[in-house]
C-alpha cells in the first residue's frame, strides 16, 4: 500500500487555497475599481445558507458533478469532449419522450429511460469519435459543431412532439407519469424542498469512475493512452478502439446529466430546461483535476457561488453576474497554481533525492579509463 506523503497532501491543498485567495483579491479589486460595496458583496456570498438554499446547492452540485465526470473521462485520455452540452440535450430529450409515453410502470420507467438517455448520449458522441478515428478530425471542432446541430435538431423535434395546452405558450414534451416522478429525499433538516432522489445516481457514477479508471486494466490503458499514445501502442493498446470507447463512454455519462432535473423537478423537456450544464462541467472537471473527490468539492463550490449570488442584486445592489468573474478567476488561478505547485514539488523531490544520495555517499562520479 502507498504511504501517505504529508508534503504531497499539503502541496495538493495549497493549489486550490491559493486559487481562492487570488480570486478573492482580484474580484475585490474589480469591485473597488467600479465603486461597488466590496464588503456587502462578500457578506452576501459567504453567509451561511439557509436550509432551503442548502438543498438548492446540493441539487445543483449533483447535476454539475455528473457533467464534470462526463468531461473528465475524455480529459483523462487527453480527449477534449466539448460536446457534452449537446450530448446531454439530445439524451434528456430522448429520455423525456420515452418516459412520457408511460409504456412501463413506476421505477422501471425511470431505469429504462436512464438507459435510453445513455444510449442517445453515447450515439451522439460516437459521431465525433468516428470523425476523429476514421477521418482525423479534431474532436474539439467536431464536438463544438455537434453542439449547435444538437440544439437545432432537438428544437425541431420538440415542435413535432410538443404537448401543447390551450392558453399556454409553453413548448415541452408530455409530462412523465406521476408514478415515475421522484419526489426527492428529506436530507436537510428544516428545508421545505427536497434533495434529488437521483443524487444516488451521481454517487454511484463517482464510485464507478474512481474504480474503473484507477483499479482496472481498461482504466490503466485509457490513462496510458492519454499520457503517451506511442507508449500505449508499444504496450499493446489499440489506440483507435480506446478513442472510440472513451468518447462514447463520455457521451453516455453526459446522458445522465439531465436525469435528476427530468425526474425530480421538471418532469418534461421543454424550452425552459436548464442549459449550459456541459460547459460548466468543463470548468469543474479542470478545477477538480479530473479526480472523483476533487470534482465533488469543485461541484459544491460552483453550486454554492451560483445559489448565493441570487441575492446580490437585492442586498448589495450588484448584478449577480459578478459570480461569473469569481468563477472565471478561480478557474484560471487554479490552473496556474497547480502548475506552480507541480514545479515546486518536482524541485523538492530532486533536492530530497540529492540529499539521500549524498548521505549514502553514492553521488555518481565520472570514471576514468583503465590504465
Amino acid at each position: 500500500m502507498k504511504r501517505l506523503n504529508p508534503r504531497r497532501i499539503l502541496l495538493g491543498l495549497a493549489a486550490p487555497v491559493l486559487a481562492l485567495v487570488v480570486a478573492f483579491v482580484i474580484t475585490s479589486l474589480i469591485l473597488a475599481l467600479f465603486r461597488d460595496p466590496v464588503g456587502d458583496v462578500w457578506k452576501t456570498i459567504l453567509h451561511v445558507p439557509k436550509p432551503r438554499q442548502t438543498v438548492q446547492i446540493v441539487n445543483a452540485a449533483t447535476v454539475y458533478y455528473l457533467s464534470a465526470i462526463a468531461v473528465a473521462v475524455g480529459f483523462r485520455m487527453n480527449l477534449f469532449n466539448i460536446g457534452v452540452d449537446g450530448q446531454y440535450r439530445v439524451a434528456v430529450f430522448a429520455a423525456a419522450v420515452f418516459a412520457g409515453q408511460a409504456w412501463l410502470p413506476g421505477w422501471l420507467n425511470v431505469i429504462v429511460s436512464i438507459v435510453v438517455a445513455m444510449v442517445a448520449g453515447g450515439l451522439w458522441a460516437s459521431i465525433a469519435a468516428y470523425l476523429k478515428v476514421k477521418r482525423g478530425v479534431s474532436e474539439v471542432i467536431s464536438t463544438i459543431m455537434l453542439n449547435a446541430i444538437a440544439t437545432g435538431v432537438v428544437s425541431w423535434l420538440l415542435l413535432k412532439v410538443a404537448d401543447r395546452h390551450a392558453g399556454s405558450n409553453a413548448v415541452n414534451t408530455k409530462d412523465i407519469p406521476e408514478s415515475s416522478q421522484l419526489l426527492g429525499l428529506k436530507l436537510i433538516p428544516g428545508a421545505t424542498n427536497r434533495v434529488y432522489t437521483l443524487i444516488v445516481l451521481a454517487i454511484l457514477v463517482g464510485l464507478a469512475y474512481w474504480f474503473v479508471l484507477g483499479k482496472t486494466r481498461f482504466g490503466f490503458d485509457l490513462r496510458a493512452t492519454g499520457r503517451s499514445e506511442t507508449a500505449a501502442v508499444a504496450s499493446g493498446v489499440k489506440v483507435p478502439r480506446m478513442v472510440m470507447t472513451a468518447m462514447i463512454a463520455s457521451g453516455a455519462l453526459a446522458g445522465l446529466i439531465g436525469m435528476p432535473l427530468l425526474f425530480g423537478q421538471d418532469h418534461n423537456y421543454g424550452t425552459t430546461f436548464q442549459s449550459g450544464l456541459g460547459f460548466a462541467g468543463i470548468a469543474i472537471a479542470l478545477l477538480g483535476r479530473n479526480n472523483a473527490v476533487g470534482i465533488a468539492f469543485a461541484s459544491v463550490l460552483w453550486a454554492f457561488l451560483d445559489i448565493q449570488s441570487n441575492a446580490l442584486q437585492i442586498t448589495a445592489g450588484v448584478a449577480q453576474e459578478i459570480v461569473f468573474i469569481i468563477q472565471g478567476v478561480i478557474l484560471f488561478a487554479v490552473v496556474i497554481a497547480y502548475e506552480l505547485i507541480r514545479r515546486t514539488d518536482k524541485r523538492l523531490e530532486q533536492q530530497r533525492v540529492a540529499r539521500e544520495l549524498g548521505a549514502q555517499g553514492t553521488v555518481p562520479a565520472t570514471e576514468g579509463a583503465p590504465a
